[in-house]
């Protein structure tokens, strides 16, 4: 029916059943598969379309045809939370929680059916028809480097997002909890913490301590700021135990900083029981 968005790898399409009229979206890869490829493609197809949950976006059908793979997948229409909050907005801390607890209980679905994501960004996280957030594009990442047509500076978009393992061609489990905690560190201070080409990012997000996110948003809790560091750590061994601990985390730091609001007489919110806590300077030491 119309062009949904297009980016440097696909092309989204909103479709209309012919026979039933239901509505569903068609992404196209500009990817070239050969017949090795397209048996890939199909295993990887068949593994994301059996994951059923709330909060994962439907894989309906997919296909090769004249070369060129394509997916049917449930429509959002909503659109993504990259259009809901533009490049650049702080999005309250509530909302960030709310979010953040939708996307964790979709990846820990995800993960204990041994599949990880790989590219967590605003882009890939959906809004659906009761507001609800919905995680798409599992395994595309993994569709994009089987490509012999892709090359390394193609996947610069991504790369703010990466996990340092992740660079080094090792993806696991905490590569998705550390790309969530660069979309959570966008969201409470309106950038990334690294920037650049794909070679300094990749610098960066191996080696660099991320900036405090108060140095950069005074309004945000030393707690707060204490769990999204632990998830950016940059060995996946120092982050929470899992994307669901993290997500527990952010809310319970959350509840901390609306307690110490509403009591003056508290400097501070109490550290939070039985999560690792690991500051810039541990960041650093882990780096080095």
């Amino acid at each position: 029916l119309r062009v949904l968005g297009e980016g440097g790898f696909a092309t989204v399409y909103l479709g209309e059943h012919v026979h039933l009229g239901t509505l569903a979206a068609l992404k196209l890869l500009h990817l070239s598969f050969s017949p090795e490829d397209s048996e890939a493609f199909r295993k990887e197809a068949q593994l994301i379309a059996r994951l059923e949950h709330p909060y994962i976006v439907r894989v309906l059908d997919y296909d090769v045809q004249a070369g060129t793979p394509f997916l049917v997948m449930s429509f959002a229409s909503g659109g993504t939370l990259r259009t809901v909050h533009p490049k650049g907005m702080v999005v309250p801390l509530p909302a960030v929680v709310d979010y953040v607890t939708q996307i964790a209980e979709a990846l820990q679905y995800a993960h204990e059916q041994h599949i990880i994501h790989r590219d967590i960004k605003p882009e890939n996280l959906l809004v659906g028809a009761r507001q609800e957030v919905l995680l798409g594009d599992f395994g595309i990442a993994v569709l994009i480097q089987r490509s012999r047509s892709v090359s390394t500076q193609a996947v610069v978009g991504t790369a703010a997002y990466m996990a340092p393992e992740q660079f080094r061609g090792k993806p696991c489990f905490a590569s998705d909890q550390y790309a969530l905690a660069v979309v959570v560190y966008e969201w409470l201070v309106g950038e990334r913490p690294f920037g650049g080409s794909f070679v300094e990012l990749a610098s960066q997000h191996l080696l660099t301590p991320p900036p405090g996110l108060r140095e950069r948003n005074a309004g945000i809790s030393p707690t707060v700021e204490r769990v999204v560091l632990t998830a950016l750590a940059k060995e996946p061994a120092q982050r929470f135990g899992s994307v669901k601990d993290f997500a527990q985390a952010l809310a319970q730091a959350s509840q901390a900083t609306v307690s110490t609001f509403f009591s003056p007489g508290r400097l501070q919110a109490d550290p939070l029981p039985h999560q690792p806590i690991v500051t810039t300077a541990a960041v650093a030491s882990v780096a080095s």
